[in-house]
């Protein structure tokens, strides 16, 4: 009913041996992964420092730097520029998609088991989380 393949697959004669190709671990992915969503947060992080700098956001931004440093094996990460042209960011949305970086990144730590960064993640979604919250008003 079938016809039998006759000609080899295109794709195991292009590459020539499964050796060919680059192998890596699950650790390894999860690794570069985390990495990225990382390196995601921290540039949100640093758009951040620009719109609303803070103390808190300075120390989150070193330490993102230096899980990220950790994850590479010791490259360090591209950092975005102190300065902004153009229009000023909404601090309100760069804190929404930093909290989201924040959450995909934990879902990896966690995946990974790797607890200081998935402590790092929780610790900035509950910092963004309380950046998005109204302040109550204060009377004199």
């Amino acid at each position: 009913m079938y016809e039998p393949i006759r000609a080899k697959s295109v794709h195991s004669t292009m590459a020539g041996s499964p050796d060919d190709f680059p192998r890596r671990s699950r650790e390894e992915e999860l690794d570069i992964q985390l990495a990225g969503h990382l390196g995601a947060l921290l540039a949100a992080t640093d758009e951040l420092r620009v719109a609303a700098p803070s103390a808190d956001l300075d120390t989150a931004a070193e330490r993102l730097a230096e899980e990220i440093t950790r994850l590479r094996g010791g490259r360090t990460p591209a950092r975005a520029s102190a300065t902004t042209k153009g229009r000023a960011p909404n601090a309100a949305a760069l804190h929404r998609r930093a909290h989201a970086l924040a959450g995909r990144a934990l879902v990896v730590a966690a995946s990974r088991a790797d607890t200081a960064a998935a402590i790092l993640s929780a610790e900035r979604m509950d910092a963004h989380t309380a950046a998005l919250k109204p302040r109550p008003l204060t009377s004199h």
